[in-house]
């Protein structure tokens, strides 16, 4: 299996991004090839001590930078390091994609070099955020902030295959992100939305007020890309206060302390299902083959988890399951008729 991973993306290229890469080489049994300057890569590795023998390059300078326009990454920087990954994975060089670079470029790259899955109307950006029941799919995370009934329809379905084949949730249910529990409830595109989704072959939940996205009902919730990324940033910042707040309260006073001592396993143990780089990244849905979208900060630690979420995506054949599942909706559909 290759994974090819753009060295050049994120804050932190290319160090962490090679740190990541050459343990993953060692440890998951994966092909990875780097793209990006090799003469950078190369030095960066020496200078650091990195072994990477078992990573391959492929040679470019050029470099999107997350200011420039999206539809740079297909125009004026078609040469850079996202680009160049995105069209080897086309070209068949590889299983699956990695990249930490700009979200816009991405979505757009991986639209018209990679290539959509044959039906889906739009790829769509779906993180894993924890719950009180293990991890939840959110999708779409803000790759498309108008979207159409239809589209979150295909959401639910990409996103139960993911959580079925990959995380190996049986019958996963799908909520979508409402303002109230009642199929009456939201703008039109939800009231539509909702009619499909339960005419569509997956198991639904109904309607899941953003209240309850924490509780782990749903294994997956679907609204539009502009709703879905209020939620997301909601939920990291209340992670991160949550986190300020409880670090305040155990270091404040002897007492605190003492008691922070007893609970410190725990403690730790509550962080690390906060932490993004336990998890890798989130994955770009409805593309020919799996693509993650590592986090911009991502280190070393989040890098090598991004690439063996991919690997599991490879393995468990998600992609193929979403084709099969669309073109069983189309077959649904045609028998309505």
């Amino acid at each position: 299996m290759k994974i090819i991973v753009d060295a050049f993306g994120g804050d932190n290229a290319p160090l962490e991004i090679i740190k990541g890469a050459a343990q993953a080489a060692d440890e998951l049994g994966v092909d990875i090839i780097l793209t990006g300057s090799e003469k950078i890569i190369k030095e960066t590795a020496s200078s650091n001590g990195i072994n990477i023998d078992k990573l391959s390059i492929i040679h470019t300078d050029s470099v999107i930078d997350i200011h420039e326009e999206p539809t740079a990454v297909i125009k004026e920087k078609s040469d850079c390091s996202m680009a160049v990954g995105l069209k080897a994975l086309a070209e068949g060089k590889g299983d699956a994609f990695v990249s930490a670079g700009s979200t816009g470029a991405l979505v757009v790259g991986s639209t018209f070099l990679a290539k959509r899955l044959k039906g889906i109307k739009r790829p769509a950006l779906a993180p894993l955020l924890p719950t009180a029941k293990g991890f939840m799919m959110l999708m779409d995370a803000g790759a498309n902030v108008d979207c159409r009934p239809e589209m979150i329809v295909q959401f639910g379905i990409m996103g139960c295959c993911y959580m079925e084949k990959v995380m190996g949730i049986k019958a996963p249910k799908v909520g979508l992100i409402n303002v109230g529990a009642e199929d009456t409830k939201g703008r039109d595109i939800e009231i539509e939305a909702h009619k499909l989704l339960k005419k569509a072959p997956i198991n639904f939940y109904g309607n899941l007020e953003a209240r309850n996205l924490p509780d782990g009902e749903c294994d997956v919730a679907v609204s539009d890309g502009f709703t879905g990324n209020v939620a997301l940033k909601l939920y990291e910042g209340m992670g991160s206060f949550f986190g300020h707040e409880l670090k305040s309260m155990l270091t404040n006073g002897i007492t605190s302390k003492l008691a922070a001592l007893l609970i410190l396993p725990k403690v730790k143990s509550f962080k690390k299902r906060f932490d993004y780089t336990e998890v890798g990244g989130a994955v770009l849905m409805g593309i020919s083959k799996p693509v993650i979208k590592a986090h911009g900060s991502s280190n070393a630690k989040a890098f090598y988890n991004a690439i063996r979420q991919a690997k599991q995506c490879v393995e468990g054949d998600f992609v193929g399951e979403i084709s099969r599942s669309l073109e069983k909706l189309a077959a649904d559909k045609k028998s309505e008729k």
